[in-house]
């Protein structure tokens, strides 16, 4: 399918002028800076120790003068020390799963959550969605983000909502069957466990009526955008947040472009620098994504290190705004074998290039002595004939080799082997230190 939104019509609530975006970027961070400074006792020393201050802010490059914030900082002021409002003044409270570590805790004013429906409501107007759709959310709800940001977005679109969250695939793909809805919003891996439920119930995904999927929460490729599309016939497009900047809703692609996500920089300001040393880096430069939001009153957050890698792009279909290619991967997903840096995205883009393999995979890394080894296993695809699972293993490893530079095990295994996602995808196995 191809896009037919206008873009115009999708954002029609963002700035379209540059001058009159950059003016009022330029003001809402001056705002967002003394509001920190003044009410946030994190910020207050890390503002002094670096001997800045909120007026040193005079164009918006001053704000590289400013230190950053990290992930470390928001678990080391666990639960509401980063909050710059009284907690009675917070409406909602989000936090992460705190696996690797202490949760990090995100609170949200009722402005605040105005903001964030307004600009999930953008980015569905981005992917094609219209008031009156019937919107499936696959995302999970309750403390991650992903399922209420997508939902009031969708509400305050004027869509019917689905909030189906996460697992029961089954009884999902009955509902997206009986349905029919418009629109869903999911991880691009859950999809394709949906695809594979939809086929298993004897419903062809081409025909069940979606127009657009939303996929978000985890890098995809362009590989994995060509599978969606033709498995679903829909738009696939990206969605990009997270719960430390907002949620869902940052940046959105639009359908009409799929071109990389255009960021609502009226509310989140954007910069890229390099991730070992630090330094800003010219629009158009790999390197690591920073977010400051401009509007945030619960938490503002200075210059974020998100850890996700891309560039910065001009704007496309809302020329103001500036666009963040498509995540790459994350610069602490880095995998170094052998001294070579791998990223699961290299491996996804050959495992969707592979004949007879499906595009579920997962890379375990093992030690054996002193040397590291990587197994990449790939379940078959439900088609796959004798044939060619005989001949994928060396096929995939070749390919392997011939582009990442990786001697890599191939193992094949049977359709549903492996364990699906139902949120973020985890896609490595570490095992060396075992």
């Amino acid at each position: 399918m191809t896009g037919t939104t206008t873009a115009a019509a999708a954002d029609e609530t963002a700035p379209r002028d540059e001058d009159e975006l950059r003016a009022r970027q330029l003001d809402r961070l001056r705002w967002t800076l003394r509001h920190a400074y003044r009410n946030v006792p994190f910020y207050r020393a890390k503002f002094d120790a670096a001997g800045v201050h909120p007026d040193d802010c005079r164009e918006l490059a001053d704000l590289a003068k400013f230190p950053v914030t990290t992930k470390e900082d928001l678990r080391a002021n666990y639960p509401f020390g980063m909050f710059a409002v009284p907690r009675e003044q917070v409406s909602r409270v989000h936090a992460s799963s705190g696996t690797t570590g202490q949760p990090t805790v995100v609170g949200y004013t009722r402005h605040d959550l105005d903001v964030w429906a307004e600009v999930v409501s953008r980015s569905l107007r981005a992917a094609g969605g219209r008031p009156g759709d019937l919107v499936h959310i696959s995302y999970g709800y309750g403390l991650f983000t992903g399922g209420l940001g997508a939902h009031y977005g969708a509400e305050r679109l004027g869509c019917t909502v689905v909030p189906a969250s996460g697992g029961m695939t089954a009884r999902q793909a009955q509902l997206i069957r009986d349905f029919r809805p418009d629109l869903i919003m999911v991880t691009p891996t859950y999809m394709l466990a949906l695809v594979d439920e939809l086929r298993r119930q004897g419903i062809d995904p081409r025909e069940t009526g979606l127009r657009a999927g939303i996929f978000g929460a985890e890098p995809w490729t362009e590989e994995m955008r060509g599978e969606l599309e033709r498995s679903l016939d829909i738009d696939a497009v990206d969605i990009y947040g997270l719960s430390e900047v907002m949620g869902p809703g940052v940046a959105a692609e639009f359908a009409e472009t799929k071109d990389g996500l255009h960021i609502w920089e009226d509310h989140f300001y954007p910069e890229v620098i390099d991730p070992v040393l630090g330094d800003p880096l010219p629009d158009g430069e790999p390197g690591e994504l920073l977010f400051t939001s401009l509007t945030k009153e619960a938490l503002p957050i200075i210059r974020y290190r998100t850890r996700d890698l891309t560039r910065l792009l001009p704007g496309t279909a809302n020329p103001a705004m500036r666009r963040m290619e498509r995540i790459t991967g994350r610069s602490d997903d880095l995998i170094i074998l052998r001294g070579v840096n791998v990223f699961p995205t290299q491996v996804e883009e050959l495992v969707l290039r592979a004949e007879g393999l499906s595009p579920h995979f997962q890379i375990t890394l093992s030690r054996q002595g002193r040397m590291d080894r990587m197994t990449i296993t790939v379940e078959a695809a439900e088609d796959c004939t004798p044939g060619q699972r005989g001949a994928a293993p060396d096929s995939l490893a070749r390919a392997v080799k011939d582009a990442i530079g990786i001697t890599a095990e191939v193992v094949v295994a049977d359709p549903g082997a492996l364990e699906r996602s139902v949120g973020k995808l985890r896609r490595v196995l570490d095992r060396r230190g075992a």
